[in-house]
């Protein structure tokens, strides 16, 4: 071999070693070429991950895969809550249940709380919302903490509790919120607190 190819060989391998070493990567896969993939993965898997949790969070968080339902339920609840009676009403917002050995606890937030107690039977048409021959003041005057169990705001106090019987004879308990500022009105609007037997 001529001293000029010997030449042109370490020439050649001079340019491959620094090409080998630039930026500490030898090769395709070196060591920082291999921790860049390794970033790139996780953070797709990572991506990925949190889509899932969020696309199903319900299912994932709440029991049956109902956002309504508070944790321990043990029973769902029809997609169109009749509590005590009566559904509750049409546009009702913040709805929580809680079941629990065939007794239901439902909140929600509604300006037809009038229309719903009368509709289940709980106030006659006609008779004042506070009459005492239908309810009592609740004892706080302040805010007042949900049943054990159940999920969601508490009610603000001043609250009036009504009692009843429903049509199968079991007992209704509908706790809502009173207007601190008009005697004989609900605020608008309200929340209420239902207890009843499921069956």
């Amino acid at each position: 071999m001529s001293d000029a190819q010997k030449a042109g060989d370490r020439a050649v391998s001079h340019e491959a070693a620094d090409v080998s070493d630039r930026d500490g990567r030898t090769g395709t896969f070196g060591p920082g070429r291999r921790l860049s993939c390794l970033a790139v993965v996780v953070a797709v898997l990572a991506v990925g991950t949190g889509g899932f949790v969020w696309l199903f969070r319900d299912q994932l968080f709440h029991p049956f895969g109902d956002a309504r339902a508070c944790e321990g339920s043990d029973t769902k609840l029809p997609q169109v809550i009749s509590a005590g009676g009566a559904p509750i009403p049409d546009g009702a917002s913040d709805v929580h249940y809680y079941t629990r050995n065939g007794r239901a606890e439902v909140t929600f937030v509604s300006v037809q709380i009038p229309d719903y107690l009368h509709r289940a039977g709980i106030l006659p048409e006609d008779e004042p919302l506070f009459d005492e021959k239908y309810g009592t003041k609740a004892d706080a005057d302040d805010e007042i903490e949900l049943p054990d169990g159940l999920c969601g705001s508490p009610l603000r106090g001043p609250a009036w509790v009504y009692g009843s019987t429903s049509a199968t004879g079991s007992g209704v308990k509908v706790m809502v919120e009173r207007s601190p500022e008009v005697f004989d009105s609900l605020r608008i609007p309200a929340r209420a607190v239902v207890t009843y037997n499921l069956h």
